[in-house]
C-alpha cells in the first residue's frame, strides 16, 4: 500500500515537472496569480473581503457536509450552483470591480512624457498657493473644510448635484464658503485648474473599515472620492484644525503649510515636471523628483524637525 502511494506521488511529481517545463504553462499560472492577487488587493480593507470569507466558508461547509454524509440532493444543487456564480459575482461585488477598473484606467497617466512641461503650470501654482493659504487660515480658525482638486477623471456627476459656482479661485472665497453656518459650508468644493467649479458637493464615503472607525465623515468623504477617481482631497479637521491630504485612497495627516504645498506640488507634478525637464537637459539636479516624493512620506508622521540654525537663534534670543 505504501509502495503504491509512493509510485503515485512520484508519477504526479513527474507530470507536474514536465508541465512546468513549458513556458506557456508557467506564464499562464503567473497571469492568473497576478489577477487573483490584484482583486484581493482591491478588496482589502473593504466589506467585500468579509463577504468573500463568508461565501467561501459556507460553500466549503456545504460541500464537505454533502460529500461526507452523501446527501445527493445537496450535491446536485451545489453542482448546478457554480454556473450561477458567474452571474452573481459581478452583481455582488459591483462597487469593488468598478473601483478596480477605475484604478486600472488611472495607469494611463504613466504613459505620459515625464519630461514635458505643461503650459498650465502657472495656473496650478496659483491654485496650490490659494488652497494652501486658505487651508492654513481655516486650520487656525478651526473651521472644517474639504477641497477636492479634479484631475483627469471628471467629477461632473458630483458637481451637478452641488451648487454651481464657476468662480476664480481665491483664499477669501474658500474661507467664506467654509465659514460656519454659511449655506455652502457643510460639504465639499470641487476645484478644476484655477476655478472653483461647485460647492456644497456631497461625496461618496469610503468603505475602508479602519478609516470608518477612526475618522469622521469629512475625512471618509475625502478618502472615498480619491478611491473612485484620481482626484486629490485637502481636508481640514474641524475638531483639531489638522490639515490632511487624501490621494488614491490613502491619507497623509499632520501637515503644516510648507509640507502641504510640497505634497500638492508633487502630486500635481508642478515642480517635478520642471526638474525632470532640466535634468533631461543635463542640469545638476538628478534627484529633484525623488526629493519631492520623499517629502510626502516624511509628512505622514506629523513630526516637525527643527533646524540647528533656528535652535541656536532661539537659544541666543532667550539668553
Amino acid at each position: 500500500m505504501l509502495q503504491t502511494c509512493l509510485v503515485t506521488a512520484m508519477s504526479n511529481l513527474w507530470w507536474l515537472t514536465s508541465r512546468l517545463a513549458d513556458l506557456r504553462v508557467v506564464l499562464d499560472i503567473l497571469v492568473v496569480t497576478v489577477i487573483i492577487y490584484w482583486l484581493l488587493w482591491v478588496a482589502q480593507g473593504t466589506r467585500a473581503l468579509q463577504l468573500i470569507r463568508g461565501m467561501v466558508t459556507l460553500f466549503v461547509f456545504l460541500y464537505l457536509l454533502g460529500w461526507v454524509l452523501q446527501l445527493n440532493t445537496l450535491n446536485w444543487i451545489l453542482e448546478r450552483l457554480w454556473p450561477g456564480l458567474i452571474i452573481a459575482i459581478p452583481v455582488i461585488f459591483q462597487p469593488e470591480l468598478r473601483r478596480a477598473f477605475e484604478q486600472l484606467g488611472h495607469t494611463g497617466s504613466w504613459l505620459k512624457n515625464p519630461f514635458s512641461v505643461t503650459d498650465d503650470d502657472s495656473t496650478q501654482e496659483l491654485a496650490i498657493d490659494e488652497i494652501v493659504r486658505a487651508a492654513a487660515q481655516l486650520s487656525r480658525l478651526r473651521f472644517g473644510a474639504l477641497m477636492v482638486i479634479e484631475r483627469e477623471t471628471g467629477l461632473t456627476d458630483y458637481a451637478t448635484k452641488g451648487v454651481s459656482l464657476d468662480a476664480e479661485i481665491s483664499r477669501q472665497l474658500l474661507i467664506n464658503i467654509f465659514f460656519p453656518n454659511s449655506p455652502l459650508h457643510d460639504a465639499a468644493v470641487i476645484i478644476h485648474g484655477a476655478r472653483i467649479v461647485a460647492a456644497s458637493v456631497v461625496l461618496p464615503l469610503t468603505d475602508n473599515i479602519s478609516a470608518s472607525s477612526q475618522l469622521g465623515t469629512r475625512h471618509r468623504a475625502g478618502i472615498g472620492i480619491t478611491e473612485e477617481s484620481d482626484a486629490i482631497a485637502v481636508i481640514v479637521s474641524e475638531e483639531t484644525g489638522q490639515m490632511s491630504v487624501a490621494h488614491s485612497g490613502r491619507l497623509i495627516r499632520n501637515l503644516d503649510p510648507d509640507r502641504l504645498r510640497r505634497v500638492l506640488s508633487t502630486l500635481l507634478h508642478v515642480g517635478t515636471q520642471r526638474s525632470n525637464a532640466s535634468n533631461a537637459d543635463g542640469s545638476k539636479r538628478p534627484f529633484g523628483a525623488l526629493g519631492n516624493i520623499a517629502s510626502i512620506f516624511q509628512s505622514s508622521n506629523g513630526t516637525q524637525r527643527k533646524s540647528p540654525s533656528r535652535t541656536r537663534r532661539r537659544e541666543s534670543s532667550r539668553s
